[in-house]
């Protein structure tokens, strides 16, 4: 059998390191629903915390390889990638908690809403990355239009405090609720569901809270992309460091979302490091030219990033600790 195909070259990459990549993630996928969490249950803190060791682990052990196999520059934005998506990922658990919330998703429930929310972002990010790859290497100048946009994101992050708005607010909520039948009971774990029609009393189809909760996660999914995206190109260029990087970030954040949504309110300064680490990942990018550089130091790069979110992440507990208990004798 001729396997020469393989070999072709798909942006960028052989093919085979694509679709081995495709095959690893829809084995965790398989693993994860098919295997582990075949009935709805709900998944404890301690679950949680295993799943996403296990995640970070493997989203690791692949950025290894890819120093190995690509070399240490590839491995070092690899990582770096990894981290970004990863913290920027984590504001992502603010918002699909609020979600829940508002349509009163059992915990039961919410792993197999986030499941499939997960292969929604899977294609989306292919696309908007596809998308980005393709103005890049056309257009370079585009790299100078991320990072001015990162820049000035950060800046109003650390200079507007943002007000949070209710979910019942969303134009697009409102629209759907107009425009399609929608129940607001839930029908067990169904996303869709047939009763008849209040008027005509045919059988039609209804959507679920459980759907509409998964249609916001989306959306959610691709503002927050707006950020996230531009940021790994403001990184690297390689269209496979992108979006590999950026998926195994997401395939484990699904996991650690329990554990995360139960201590949320710890990590409120984890924003100002996110502003200040979208800031200085778009300012690099003029840095290296001023200094003449082809591109700033990746290994420089990774420890900057992680600087910034340690400290954001200690300031934070620090801030939110318990206060000392005086035990009068």
């Amino acid at each position: 059998m001729d396997l020469e195909f393989l070999l072709v070259d798909w942006l960028g990459k052989p093919l085979w390191m694509w679709l081995a990549f495709v095959g690893i993630v829809i084995t965790l996928l398989t693993l994860d629903l098919g295997v582990l969490h075949r009935d709805n249950r709900e998944i404890g803190v301690r679950e949680s915390l295993v799943m996403s060791a296990g995640y970070i682990t493997l989203g690791l052990a692949f950025g290894a390889w890819v120093w190995w196999y690509l070399g240490a520059e590839s491995g070092m934005n690899y990582l770096t990638g990894f981290v970004v998506e990863k913290t920027l990922a984590m504001d992502n658990v603010f918002v699909i908690a609020m979600i829940f919330s508002f349509f009163a998703v059992p915990r039961a429930y919410q792993h197999r809403v986030l499941f499939w929310g997960i292969l929604g972002v899977i294609v989306l990010r292919a696309i908007m990355i596809g998308f980005g790859a393709a103005i890049v290497s056309e257009f370079s100048w585009v790299l100078y239009v991320f990072a001015a946009f990162l820049i000035l994101t950060g800046i109003k992050m650390l200079a507007f405090e943002e007000k949070p708005r209710s979910i019942g607010d969303n134009p697009l909520l409102k629209m759907f609720r107009k425009r399609f039948n929608v129940t607001d009971e839930l029908h067990g774990q169904r996303f869709l569901v047939k009763l008849p029609h209040p008027t005509t009393g045919k059988l039609v189809w209804f959507a679920t809270p459980l759907f509409m909760a998964l249609v916001l996660i989306e959306i959610a999914d691709v503002i927050f992309a707006v950020d996230s995206v531009p940021a790994i190109f403001a990184i690297t260029t390689d269209p496979f460091i992108v979006y590999t990087s950026n998926i195994f970030a997401i395939l484990g954040l699904r996991a650690l979302y329990f554990a995360l949504a139960a201590i949320v309110d710890r990590f409120h300064y984890l924003k100002t490091a996110l502003a200040v680490l979208l800031i200085f990942i778009g300012g690099k990018v003029f840095v290296a030219d001023l200094i003449g550089l082809e591109k700033f130091p990746p290994t420089l790069s990774l420890v900057i990033t992680l600087l910034i979110l340690a400290s954001g992440v200690a300031y934070s507990l620090w801030r939110t600790r318990k206060p000392a208990i005086d035990h009068l004798a």
